[in-house]
């Protein structure tokens, strides 16, 4: 397969259209907006004009979208893939939606004669961007291999985990723990500034220390930086939470820190923040704790390390 169609590039669609471009693929992007299009056209990437357009001529055609209505559009809808890709091609479905959902689409697009993958990826829009990303594939395990190198141009590990389905599901529960790693990140910088410590500091001891993980390296230089670019942003990671915990309930799993974490980053969001990326969160729990009193910590954290080594260095 060397023809590729994506529906959607946003932050993660340019991501993976561009890696697909540097594995010398074909591909034709379409977004509602021309920006994200104008700025791939240069790497060489075939502007559509609609989702048809996109979709006709592809032997694989993702669909990388911010909400489960504009999946199920696109994919359903009237002028959609499933009525304008040819028979036999494969939608790779990389949106973050519900297990219900991606049953039913894959469903629907068996009935059409199209393949159906159930493909999200694991990483922020910048690790995709340099591959450093994985990707979960569930549906027929045959049109899975035959993908294989369209996902090996884009990440660096593919896990097959059964049929569609089940890799959304794996999505969700990623994300639960990205989610749930980042807040906690976040609560630590606050206390430790609360107390004194330079955040700058506490960060480089958490990513040497029994506490490290991808979210410290990720996430903790946005927030010690105070430079909230979105790698993902707040409102989509809303949506992904409400996904949770309605698996949660139909599954009749108690997830009460995913509750938690939904209501802080709600409060970022309606705090103006939605735009940014999760690492804003730090923001609400700055201010619960005291905004003056954190900043004047970290200023006060800064002048006690700076003494302490001073004082090493006499020694």
């Amino acid at each position: 397969m060397k023809r590729i169609g994506i529906v959607g590039v946003g932050l993660l669609g340019s991501a993976v259209a561009s890696r697909l471009l540097q594995g010398k693929f074909v591909v034709t992007g379409y977004d509602t907006r021309p920006e994200p299009l104008r700025a791939l056209k240069v790497q060489g990437l075939i502007a559509a004009r609609s989702v048809a357009e996109a979709a006709a001529d592809a032997e694989a055609i993702f669909t990388i979208l911010p909400s489960l209505e504009s999946v199920e559009a696109v994919i359903l809808g009237s002028g959609g893939i499933l009525e304008t890709a040819p028979r036999g091609a494969t939608l790779i479905q990389m949106s973050t939606i519900s297990p219900d959902l991606t049953r039913r689409l894959a469903k629907a697009a068996l009935a059409k004669g199209i393949g159906f993958l159930d493909s999200p990826m694991s990483g922020t829009s910048a690790m995709v961007a340099r591959g450093d990303c994985a990707i979960y594939v569930a549906g027929a395990r045959a049109r899975s291999d035959t993908c294989l190198p369209i996902f090996h141009a884009i990440a660096k590990k593919t896990f097959y985990v059964g049929e569609a389905g089940m890799a959304s599901l794996a999505k969700l529960a990623t994300n639960l723990l990205v989610g749930l790693n980042t807040v906690a990140l976040a609560e630590a910088l606050v206390l430790g500034a609360k107390g004194g410590l330079a955040p700058a500091l506490l960060l480089d001891l958490l990513k040497d220390s029994a506490a490290a993980s991808k979210m410290v390296d990720v996430r903790g230089p946005l927030m010690v930086s105070r430079r909230f670019d979105a790698q993902m942003k707040i409102d989509l990671f809303l949506k992904d939470f409400n996904l949770m915990l309605e698996e949660g309930r139909r599954l009749g799993v108690v997830l009460p820190l995913t509750s938690m974490t939904q209501q802080l980053a709600m409060a970022t969001a309606a705090a103006g923040r939605g735009e940014e990326d999760l690492a804003a969160v730090v923001t609400t729990l700055e201010r619960l704790g005291g905004r003056k009193e954190n900043r004047l910590g970290a200023k006060r954290g800064a002048a006690r390390d700076s003494i302490a080594r001073k004082r090493r260095h006499r020694q």
